[in-house]
């Protein structure tokens, strides 16, 4: 059996009186790719916090490889798990390749200075993400697909064995979606990278993972393949949309908004 590599069990999050995850467990094998999908206010991005060691109040367990959160220092968390978060914290000013530099924090000695593996280290993932022309440009001067780039270039440099994404497509055009999507799937098979992340788009997520779990109201309502998890009743039910779910051998689940047309209105 594969190990799990990401082990939840029992996860529950309250902000003050209100708690919006509510006793999740899932576990992510090493090397898979586990999409959190759920309508606006489900809980997936609280989760992601609470996996990513993010929240100081939060029930239940959360382990890497069979170790505890609250057991691994903030450097040894930092070497083991990278985030993207959906709306990143951009230094004002700051050069490409020394945004990127910070994802070698957690290997640069206290009061030290980044080695020359470190910036060997920063200069392939510039090359292999395409910025190595930017790299000596402000990061708050990008596009919205550059940035997106940049801040997966940070993660990836991290070379964290595991990488947690929240709406990594936010703000992006059809082509940079695919783009980033595409570039963190080859580098889950070069890296052997574990994936868990949240996503919006419900065809893109069962294009791109292995399992999606669909969350409501903070808890798992369905957890499997895209084709297990994507019915029209459950997405219907959930996200209160007219849909259908389209199955092609090409392409897998696409997941296609139905409008309501009403008796007398144009072309009805």
């Amino acid at each position: 059996m594969t190990q799990a590599c990401i082990e939840i069990t029992g996860v529950s999050v309250a902000y003050e009186e209100r708690t919006v995850v509510k006793e999740v467990s899932l576990a992510v094998s090493q090397g898979e790719w586990v999409c959190l999908i759920g309508p606006n206010g489900s809980g997936k991005t609280s989760l992601l916090k609470a996996v990513a060691g993010l929240l100081r109040h939060v029930e239940g367990r959360v382990a890497f490889n069979g170790r505890a959160i609250g057991k691994l220092s903030s450097r040894e968390l930092a070497r083991l798990v990278a985030v993207v978060p959906q709306l990143p914290v951009i230094p004002n000013g700051m050069t490409v390749i020394d945004y990127v530099l910070l994802g070698r924090t957690p290997y640069i000695p206290y009061f030290g200075t980044e080695s020359q593996e470190d910036l060997r280290t920063v200069r392939d993932v510039l090359d292999r993400l395409d910025l190595t022309h930017l790299s000596s440009r402000p990061v708050d001067s990008l596009s919205g697909g550059e940035l997106q780039r940049a801040v997966l270039a940070r993660a990836v440099a991290q070379h964290a064995p595991i990488l947690l994404l929240d709406e990594p497509t936010t703000g992006l055009d059809i082509g940079h979606q695919q783009q980033v999507l595409e570039l963190v799937d080859s580098l889950r098979g070069e890296e052997k990278l574990t994936v868990l992340s949240a996503m919006h788009d419900l065809t893109l997520a069962a294009q791109f993972a292995d399992e999606l779990v669909l969350l409501a109201e903070g808890g798992v309502v369905a957890q499997g393949s895209a084709q297990e998890v994507l019915t029209q009743e459950s997405v219907r039910k959930y996200y209160g949309a007219a849909i259908e779910v389209i199955e092609d051998s090409r392409f897998g689940v696409a997941v296609i908004p139905v409008r309501n047309r009403r008796e007398g209105s144009l072309g009805g």
